[in-house]
């Protein structure tokens, strides 16, 4: 279990802009496997949104996004596979919309308890 914290930590670290206290749009992006312009879609903000990275809107979501993503990650082991799993594994209980939809529509909460009932032996 630490060797997984570990690496969620050091994921969360790596999003962060030098010497500031904001999550980097640009080293999420990246993380995700997306153009800068495409995480205004995963994070359901305008593009605009990110001439401002440090804007307590974009932040608040992009913070959403990472919180399902550290969840996935504890479960998976494996930060990639939980990234895989936030962008591509559509959720039979939510008309098989992925997280990444779920969370952009405001949603991370539902998408926080549908991990947690994977967490305690659910099955969707």
């Amino acid at each position: 279990m630490e060797r997984r914290t570990t690496a969620i930590s050091g994921f969360v670290e790596s999003l962060q802009e030098p010497r500031t206290p904001y999550i980097s749009p640009k080293r999420f992006s990246a993380a995700l496997g997306v153009q800068v312009a495409g995480l205004a879609n995963l994070a359901g903000v305008h593009r605009n949104t990110l001439r401002n990275p440090a804007s307590e809107r974009l932040q608040d979501k992009l913070r959403e996004m990472v919180r399902v993503i550290s969840a996935a990650a504890t479960l998976t082991g494996d930060v990639s596979k939980a990234i895989f799993w936030y962008r591509n594994e559509p959720i039979a209980d939510y008309d098989h919309k992925t997280a990444a939809e779920l969370v952009a529509e405001g949603h991370s909460d539902a998408v926080m308890a549908h991990l947690r009932d994977l967490e305690n032996g659910a099955s969707g």
